[in-house]
């Protein structure tokens, strides 16, 4: 008897919250439309199509005759609707009820633009986590589909461990559907219509009973003709050569009509929680994300006022900002702006109008079991840690925007060339002690021999002033590292949205010391182009522009930055004269498999060569303003 492999077949599709309308439209004239047309011409291939709610809403602004096609492919039962958040978001990582409400809210809005409601979900990444059977559950989803790696059984091997399995969590379950690696791999790896053709004629007496594959290249690499829709009918070509003999092309509630005997199954968690650890970036957004969830829940009586505050922070949730694939992920400076916008909207929502007080709140912030100290004012946020005593958060609130963005420089497993490290998460105000011969060059080559960093070295908190708005932090002598003899001491007071820092250098040693002592700063702009910022060094009134590239520059009191697309300028103002380096901080990653260069922050370096007997000070009083 010649058995048939039940083969579900779909397509996934996102765009990440903030992209730009340029890349929407090259990907729905490069992707969404030749797939969409072609399979409307093969009435007999039934499709399962998931579309995020970023895409809909956009392809309903701007090509509304889409929907028109999806309504018809619905109409005649070629197609499933698959659900999910509406913004893409990695759902292992949120909330309980924004896992709830951004599934709601693409689920009303394929039912309003649709007429129906989906019954099955697609999870970001396949991000999973036990108690996601119960969330999906309660918002009615019946199933969903993970990778097949996660389907090996101690109770079923080979083939057989590859069927659809029925999931538990207290007490509700959910079907979950194999997705195979092996023949997704294979169709990235070879022109997609041979890798089909190959992967089901290689196939032994006894076919595997089921497949299904949410395959990626086919959309977007050109066929023989040149052109995306003749490489997508080569595919259905092959597709349905082999129906004939080898596979049944299902739906995934046709499957659940017809198979009622699923075994049950438990799935192991994704590591998404890991990639907080490895990329702090990324678990900066994250943090901002839970504690802008805490502001919101914190509404009571305004209801509408809570619901707008809500859809904001959804926005911030993309799966994008907590990923490093193809498209980037978290390198994309672009997505990270996007998502601080998004989560300072909501900020901005939670305040009362006319009635905010100023602040110093100490709060674990960034979930690591110790306390940061937040300085809030009416259009500022400066967030402090101990671990090097520098700002990890500026916020703006009038434009909704972070300008401590920042990225590190990393090497990642598929460059080939070599690549700085940084080993830390830029900031503002993390200290470094060099020697005095160190140079510009030094810096740029990330060499920082016989130097202490005291950005990685955890400062005291001395005393916090919250009615003042003050906070004291010291570093105690390190005889363990170079300059180890030298105490620093770092006072913060925040009065009317301008930042005072006043730093005190003491030598505790029995020896003179000779240094170069600099406070380092990121800022992170939209961009570096002249049409997105421009440098000024300030001396005695007079203006200097800094070219692109930085460099090298001496003897002023004040450098300025004039950040055009949001109209803002950020001074850093001090009162003694000092040096300063400028280096453009840029990171290299693969973005829809092309390398390219990002850029992420601007670094400055304010330069102070000091001289200090035993026992003496050196004192220095920055400002640092931020102003429309």
């Amino acid at each position: 008897m010649n058995y048939k492999t039940n083969f579900i077949f779909g397509s996934h599709n996102h765009m990440p919250y903030g992209t730009r309308d340029d890349e929407f439209e090259r990907i729905y004239r490069g992707k969404l439309k030749p797939f969409i047309s072609t399979l409307y011409q093969y009435p007999h291939i039934p499709a399962v199509l998931h579309y995020s709610g970023v895409l809909l809403h956009w392809i309903e602004r701007n090509h509304p005759e889409f929907f028109m096609i999806i309504l018809d492919l619905i109409s005649r039962k070629q197609i499933e609707l698959l659900g999910g958040g509406f913004y893409e978001p990695m759902m292992t990582l949120l909330p309980q009820a924004d896992k709830i409400g951004q599934i709601e809210m693409l689920t009303t809005y394929i039912r309003k633009q649709f007429g129906k409601r989906p019954q099955g979900c697609w999870l970001p990444g396949a991000a999973w986590e036990q108690n996601m059977v119960g969330v999906l559950n309660t918002c009615g989803m019946g199933y969903t589909f993970l990778e097949d790696s996660r389907f090996n059984r101690e109770d079923v091997r080979g083939q057989e461990a590859l069927r659809p399995c029925i999931s538990e969590d207290q007490g509700k379950l959910l079907t979950v559907f194999p997705l195979s690696g092996r023949l997704h791999a294979e169709l990235r790896q070879k022109k997609a219509s041979l890798a089909l053709e190959v992967f089901f004629k290689d196939r032994s007496s006894q076919p595997p009973p089921f497949v299904s594959v949410f395959p990626e290249d086919i959309f977007v690499e050109p066929g023989d003709a040149g052109t995306p829709e003749a490489g997508i009918h080569q595919f259905f070509e092959a597709l349905s050569r082999i129906m004939e003999t080898a596979i049944e092309l299902t739906l995934p509630n046709r499957f659940l009509k017809t198979h009622q005997d699923l075994k049950k199954a438990y799935f192991p968690g994704s590591s998404s929680r890991q990639f907080l650890i490895t990329y702090p970036e990324s678990n900066g957004v994250y943090s901002k994300m839970i504690f802008t969830h805490v502001l919101i829940n914190q509404l009571r009586g305004d209801k509408s006022r809570k619901r707008n505050a809500r859809e904001e922070l959804w926005k911030a949730q993309g799966y994008n900002t907590y990923s490093h694939e193809d498209d980037g992920g978290i390198y994309r400076n672009t997505l990270r702006n996007a998502a601080y916008k998004a989560l300072l909207e909501a900020e901005k929502i939670t305040r009362d109008r006319g009635k905010f007080i100023p602040s110093l709140m100490t709060f674990d912030f960034d979930l690591d079991g110790e306390a940061e100290y937040l300085f809030q004012d009416k259009n500022i946020n400066y967030y402090i840690k101990t671990l090097g005593a520098g700002i990890f958060e500026l916020d703006y609130l009038p434009k909704a925007w972070n300008y401590l963005n920042t990225f590190a420089r990393r090497r990642e497993s598929y460059m080939e060339e070599p690549a700085i490290e940084d080993g830390y998460r830029r900031a503002a105000f993390l200290d470094r002690l060099l020697p005095r011969d160190f140079t510009l060059r030094d810096a740029r080559e990330n060499r920082f021999t016989g130097s202490r960093f005291c950005g990685n070295e955890s400062y005291q908190a001395v005393e916090i002033d919250k009615v003042q708005k003050k906070a004291y932090f010291r570093l105690l002598p390190r005889e363990d590292l170079p300059f180890g003899s030298l105490e620093l001491e770092k006072r913060y007071r925040l009065k009317t949205d301008v930042l005072t820092l006043n730093y005190a250098l003491i030598n505790r040693g029995l020896d003179p010391r000779e240094f170069k002592f600099i406070p380092q700063v990121d800022f992170s702009f939209p961009g570096d182009e002249e049409s997105f910022l421009r440098i000024f060094t300030i001396n005695a009134g007079e203006k200097e522009a800094v070219p692109r590239e930085g460099g090298e520059f001496t003897t002023m009191s004040a450098v300025e930055f004039q950040d055009l697309k949001n109209e803002t300028i950020v001074s850093l103002l001090a009162n003694r004269p000092f040096d300063l380096w400028i280096i453009p901080i840029r990171t290299r990653c693969r973005i829809y498999g092309e390398m390219t260069e990002q850029y992420q922050s601007t670094c400055i370096m304010p330069i102070h060569a000091v001289a200090l007997e035993p026992g003496e000070r050196f004192e220095i009083e920055y400002r640092l303003r931020v102003y429309h």
